[in-house]
């Protein structure tokens, strides 16, 4: 059986770090109410780049069908992603006189995938999908603020990692992780 509708594309998965100490120390409507102007955040700073499969608790899947990624483009979206959630972390501080200690790493991946519908859900499909979840549960990670640029991603992007000024550890087993806390600022 021939499946014409598998493509290449990035995955890309914001997830925030501290989520679950966040849900269990927050009264719900407040919790909830911080989750979703964070998220409306990151979406808004995509830009219509890539489509969005879910949203699953403190994580969105974005998705893009693409032969040729571009590692400046995904790492710009990023950078503004980043800005925007801390941005949007202090404004929520001070509207609710409140800590709020989480923060925003990002997986980024490509390879193979499908995708197939159920009712009025589109769900991805395929190992490039479970392989970019797995890399959420990362022991490399130093900082919770971070991008993992998977190796398959790095090796199909133009990569042109030194254009960034960040801490970069490269990962035989992994990838590359940039952590974005060393940078002063970045002009995006």
């Amino acid at each position: 059986m021939k499946n014409i509708n598998i493509h290449e594309g990035i995955i890309l998965i914001p997830d925030f770090s501290g989520f679950t100490e966040f849900v269990f120390n927050t009264k719900l409507y407040t919790g909830e109410y911080i989750v979703r102007q964070l998220l409306s955040t990151l979406i808004d700073m995509n830009e219509g780049y890539f489509e969005i499969s879910e949203i699953e608790g403190d994580a969105i899947l974005f998705y893009r069908y693409d032969d040729r990624p571009s590692y400046q483009s995904v790492s710009t979206i990023l950078w503004r992603m980043r800005n925007a959630f801390n941005r949007k972390i202090k404004e929520l501080r001070k509207e609710l006189s409140m800590s709020i200690d989480m923060s925003l790493k990002f997986i980024v991946h490509y390879g193979k995938f499908s995708q197939y519908t159920i009712g009025n859900f589109k769900k991805l499909y395929g190992k490039t999908i479970v392989e970019a979840h797995q890399m959420l549960k990362n022991k490399f990670a130093e900082q919770p603020s971070y991008a993992l640029f998977s190796n398959s991603f790095l090796e199909n992007s133009g990569n042109g990692e030194s254009e960034i000024n960040t801490k970069k550890y490269h990962l035989p087993e992994g990838g590359m992780i940039h952590y974005f806390e060393n940078v002063n600022s970045l002009s995006v």
